[in-house]
C-alpha cells in the first residue's frame, strides 16, 4: 500500500462526509484559508461555499477524527474538477495533503476520469509550487471577476495508480 492507496484502488483514511460532518467542514475550510484574505484583498470562495450543499451532493471527502482534511471535487463529462483541498494547519507538513491528492486520483480513476483539473489563486504562492510536484500541469492562468487564478490540469495514466 503506497501512501495509503489500497489494492482496490480507495485510499485509507479517506471518507465521504456526512451532515454531522459540516460543521467541522466549515471550521477546517476557514481554518485553512483565512490567512489568504489579506494576501489576496478578498475572501478565498472556497470560505464562502455552501458546505451543507456540497456534503448533501457528496463532494466533500475528508480525513481524520477529528476532521484535519478535506478535498471538495466535482465530476464531469471528462475530468474531475478539484474544488477545493484543505488541511488544517496544526496537521501540515505530517502528509494529510498528498493522502487527499492520492485520494483524488483514485476518486477520478473510480469515476473513469482519466484528468483531474483546478485552479488556484495566483497568489496563494505554496499551492502553485506545490501542484506541479505531484504532476499537474500549467494550462492558463485567467482573471474572474476579482480572482487572478492559475489553472492546472493531471492528466492521469490509467495503468497505475498516480
Amino acid at each position: 500500500m503506497a501512501d495509503g492507496i489500497t489494492d482496490d484502488g480507495s485510499v485509507e483514511g479517506v471518507r465521504r462526509a456526512v451532515a454531522a460532518d459540516v460543521p467541522a467542514v466549515r471550521a477546517l475550510t476557514d481554518a485553512a484559508y483565512h490567512h489568504y484574505i489579506a494576501r489576496i484583498g478578498v475572501t478565498p470562495r472556497a470560505m464562502e461555499a455552501d458546505h451543507a450543499a456540497n456534503v448533501a451532493a457528496g463532494r466533500v471527502f475528508v480525513t481524520g477524527e477529528p476532521v484535519v482534511g478535506l478535498v471538495v471535487v466535482e465530476a464531469f463529462g471528462d475530468h474531475l474538477f478539484l474544488d477545493s483541498l484543505a488541511v488544517h494547519p496544526d496537521a501540515q507538513g505530517q502528509g494529510v495533503g498528498r493522502r487527499l491528492l492520492a485520494f483524488v486520483d483514485a476518486h477520478a480513476r473510480a469515476l473513469g476520469r482519466n484528468e483531474v483539473r483546478l485552479y488556484t489563486n495566483a497568489m496563494m504562492w505554496e499551492n502553485r509550487r506545490i501542484y506541479p510536484k505531484y504532476g499537474y500541469e500549467v494550462v492558463e492562468r485567467r482573471a474572474d471577476g476579482p480572482y487572478d487564478r492559475v489553472h492546472y490540469r493531471k492528466r492521469l495514466d490509467s495503468d497505475r495508480p498516480a
